[in-house]
């Protein structure tokens, strides 16, 4: 396996997409250094980080590290996890067909489980008036999508399987956990879920992973 001497510079803040990369550090076990990005102050605005991540979002990364021993830039959260899962080998599966399988359920994270979330928490919780149409818009494809996903995870534990795609723990994972922990603030009643609530306790458990999720910056 690829080993790291070099911390990889994480350019972050603690939201979902942020955590994603906090997990996966973490779960590899690799070096790597914290710049936080106050997105309230416009971090995401300065030329520095509009260097690495054009569309002066959140996260991005600098492994020193990169290609034929060349530093690289990366941003948008799903590349970087490929990226890691491709350089370090591990969280990816081990075979072509399981890694499209699991490039299926994290474009479907970074496609639409996030998105869609963000756009229900904004209406329900942060829009300076309430919009009737725009939170039943949301909030009823946020549902969907838990739905599918619990759907997903019950077929997977009939196989006898314990996570979204494939035997193991992937970067699949990792994309979606977090930002399936927002459900009870949108609503969401996820008693009606039981493979995804089984699945989220089992995955936030992981020390690794719980780590990554209590850091504060």
């Amino acid at each position: 396996m690829t080993t790291q001497s070099q911390p990889i510079d994480l350019y972050y803040t603690g939201t979902p997409n942020g955590r994603k990369i906090t997990i996966m550090l973490e779960e590899l076990g690799v070096p790597y250094t914290l710049h936080p990005i106050n997105i309230g102050k416009g971090d995401q605005f300065t030329p520095e980080f509009l260097a690495i991540s054009p569309n002066n979002k959140i996260p991005a990364i600098v492994d020193p590290e990169g290609p034929d021993g060349q530093p690289i830039s990366i941003f948008e959260s799903g590349a970087i996890l490929k990226y890691l899962a491709e350089k370090f080998g591990k969280f990816y599966g081990h075979s072509a067909y399981e890694r499209v399988k699991i490039d299926e359920w994290l474009f479907w994270q970074v496609g639409g489980f996030g998105p869609m979330l963000g756009q229900a928490n904004h209406f329900v919780r942060f829009a300076p008036e309430k919009v009737p149409y725009g939170i039943k818009r949301y909030t009823d494809e946020a549902n969907r999508l838990y739905r599918v996903l619990d759907t997903q995870l019950a077929a997977q534990a009939a196989k006898g399987k314990h996570y979204v795609a494939g035997d193991d723990f992937s970067i699949a994972d990792i994309a979606i956990v977090d930002w399936s922990r927002g459900a009870e603030g949108l609503g969401i009643d996820v008693t009606a879920y039981p493979a995804f609530t089984a699945w989220r306790t089992r995955v936030s458990e992981r020390p690794a992973t719980q780590k990554a999720l209590q850091l504060v910056v």
